[in-house]
């Protein structure tokens, strides 16, 4: 139904324009009414973005990352004002590129963060990170991968990213998801989703 109603973007102003880009936009939209209301917005305009779960069924172990988010750190110290926690273990993860597709992106960003080479992976879902908010929209995606698929050291960009490479076991990824240890929603859902592939796959 919501397809089905008037919007119309009327203009867009960039605020800030640095790594991230902030635009307010005038737009307009009908309502539940039959109205029009119009409105301006701020919005944080990330692009699209793309997150990859690896998992390695010979070890049935998964393959994530932690690394330092200062964004994660500001929303701890709401509760602790003391603490230097600003670690994370996410999925991997990372932005679109101009002229590339998202899973060539996946691709990419894989062989970057991990230093595995992955081709053709599976994708879970698109979802928006944050829509009331920023324009991102994050693809997730899932590749099964081998230890002789490891063709770099991995550990993102040198000089720009400081990623440590993690092994879980499968079990410890479902664990922490029931114990409510997993705060990187890219990863909460990947694991979801690999946990009910893993329960359909027939034992051997």
């Amino acid at each position: 139904m919501a397809q089905s109603r008037k919007a119309e973007v009327l203009g867009i102003s960039r605020k800030f324009d640095g790594f991230f880009k902030i635009d307010e936009i005038d737009v307009s939209h009908e309502a539940r009414d039959g109205t029009m209301r119009r409105e301006r917005r701020l919005v944080f305009e990330r692009g699209d973005a793309i997150a990859v779960l690896l998992y390695d069924a010979q070890t049935d172990e998964v393959i994530v990352v932690e690394q330092f988010r200062a964004p994660v750190l500001v929303a701890r110290r709401r509760e602790d004002p003391h603490t230097t926690d600003g670690w994370i273990v996410e999925a991997l993860a990372g932005m679109t590129d101009a002229g590339e597709t998202p899973e060539q992106a996946a691709i990419r960003e894989t062989l970057e963060e991990s230093g595995y080479k992955i081709g053709d992976p599976i994708l879970i879902g698109t979802f928006f990170s944050s829509p009331g908010g920023t324009s991102e929209r994050i693809f997730l995606y899932f590749a099964e991968v081998r230890a002789i698929d490891r063709v770099g050291e991995g550990g993102g960009i040198a000089g720009e990213e400081d990623i440590t490479f993690v092994r879980l076991s499968a079990k410890d990824l479902f664990r922490q998801l029931e114990c409510d240890q997993i705060h990187d929603a890219k990863l909460a859902i990947a694991a979801y989703w690999l946990k009910n592939r893993l329960a359909r796959k027939p034992s051997s």
